[in-house]
């Protein structure tokens, strides 16, 4: 949710307020929903090792049983392979939104004849590339 963080940018005239800059974006359904199949994805792996550990004699007897966790199994790698992906796609999307050449195209002030912006360091994304690796 970008849009609710706002940046103090000055004015850079004689007693004048600092005006404020929004970023533009939402970009927390993806990491919503990647975070939610991973709680739901732990969830079921413990469930399923009671089962497995507790109930053997009911898991090797009944047929039905395995093929249903076979079934649950596939689902939740088909949908951690698309969270993967939607979350790939709103990290590089936070990334572009968040880019220091981003933030201060977006400012009027730096947008002067003879104006020299620059930004203090570069945003470091490691852990969050490395979220969508695992």
């Amino acid at each position: 949710r970008l849009y609710q963080i706002p940046f103090g940018m000055p004015d850079c005239q004689e007693e004048a307020e600092a005006r404020t800059l929004y970023l533009v974006g939402d970009f927390s359904a993806p990491a919503e929903f990647f975070v939610t199949l991973g709680v739901f994805s732990f969830l079921y792996a413990m469930a399923a090792l009671v089962l497995y550990l507790r109930f053997h004699s009911l898991y090797s007897e009944n047929t039905k049983l395995p093929f249903g966790d076979f079934c649950v199994t596939v689902s939740f790698a088909f949908f951690w392979l698309v969270a993967a992906a939607a979350w790939g796609k709103g990290l590089s999307d936070v990334k572009a939104a968040t880019s220091p050449r981003a933030l201060l195209g977006a400012m009027a002030v730096c947008q002067g004849p003879g104006v020299v912006c620059g930004t203090g360091t570069a945003p470091a994304m490691g852990l969050a590339n490395i979220s969508v690796v695992s």
